[in-house]
């Protein structure tokens, strides 16, 4: 079975790495474009596409699907089978209708929950305390295909979407060669997703790691946890960026205005009141230094505690 693989970032190198060990025959491999980064701008790979490179696969960037020469270069490879894995990039009906069994995609959600593009951060921003992975088959819609198979995966509290996504990536590989076979061999009905239990989550942006003191601590904890490692949490110190790497939130009442930071257990620990509480702080980085704990950096930075945080 000739087949195509589409995927992008980390989570999808599993699934792919898994395929060829089965023995799948893996024709192609598409991925989004070489990004710039670092200050010298350098055009670097995608995780799938040095994965590709390794192995001698053929490796398709196009800037689109939709485009006639897109399709026909598809037409030409005769695909059975696509596998989708974090690609980035809408499948239109023409690409969709190629392979003989179909598009399949690994997503990292419990279907029809958290559809769209960041759906591991969104359950930890939403105090999910259960993940999963659905194996679907793809149609025209956001997520919206029906489902072949699905596992679920606890979130442990100390969870952030880097951990997750490396266990939900694993977990998908696993379930995606579980469900391949029956569904070549029929023994799997695709089961129609409710739709009126959708949720949505969206792209994520590098302003959305802005802390807003004026949220209650459990709600300012689940967005640290759900922005590592990027974009990061973020306050404001003097001007300079301040990333919050861990925390705690504790119920634990002041009277001080909400960004204060407050001295806990009689100095053992640091803390920033907020709306709700009070989130102790456990590891940080000010712009231009080095990560260490909220309590070493109050220690170099006497002004820290009873400073306001933007």
């Amino acid at each position: 079975m000739k087949v195509i693989f589409m995927g992008t970032p980390m989570f999808a190198v599993p699934a792919l790495e898994g395929l060829l060990q089965e023995g799948y025959s893996v024709v192609a491999i598409y991925t989004r474009a070489d990004k710039p980064s670092g200050r010298g701008q350098m055009l670097i790979s995608t995780p799938v596409k040095k994965f590709a490179i390794k192995h001698n696969i053929p490796t398709i960037q196009p800037d689109t699907l939709k485009s006639e020469k897109a399709v026909s270069v598809l037409e030409e490879l005769k695909p059975d089978l696509l596998v989708v894995a974090a690609y980035g990039c809408i499948l239109p009906k023409t690409v969709l209708s190629l392979p003989v069994h179909g598009c399949i995609n690994v997503h990292p959600s419990l279907l029809p929950s958290y559809r769209g593009a960041s759906p591991i951060a969104y359950a930890l921003l939403g105090g999910e305390q259960v993940s999963g992975v659905t194996i679907m088959l793809m149609d025209e819609g956001m997520d919206s295909g029906p489902i072949l198979a699905q596992q679920k995966v606890d979130i442990s509290a100390d969870d952030t979407t880097g951990s997750l996504t490396n266990k939900l990536a694993f977990i998908g590989a696993e379930l995606l060669l579980k469900t391949l076979p029956k569904w070549r061999s029929g023994e799997i009905k695709p089961q129609a997703q409710d739709n009126s239990h959708a949720t949505y989550s969206h792209i994520i942006k590098v302003g959305d790691g802005k802390i807003d003191w004026q949220m209650e601590a459990m709600e300012i904890w689940h967005r640290i946890k759900a922005y590592y490692p990027w974009p990061g949490a973020y306050t404001w110190w003097r001007g300079k960026r301040l990333k919050i790497y861990s925390g705690t939130p504790l119920n634990i009442k002041s009277n001080e205005q909400p960004g204060e930071v407050v001295s806990l257990y009689n100095g053992k620990a640091i803390g920033v009141v907020t709306a709700g509480g009070c989130l102790e702080l456990c590891r940080l980085q000010l712009e231009g230094k080095q990560e260490m704990t909220a309590v070493e950096f109050a220690r170099g930075q006497r002004e820290f505690s009873g400073s306001v945080l933007g």
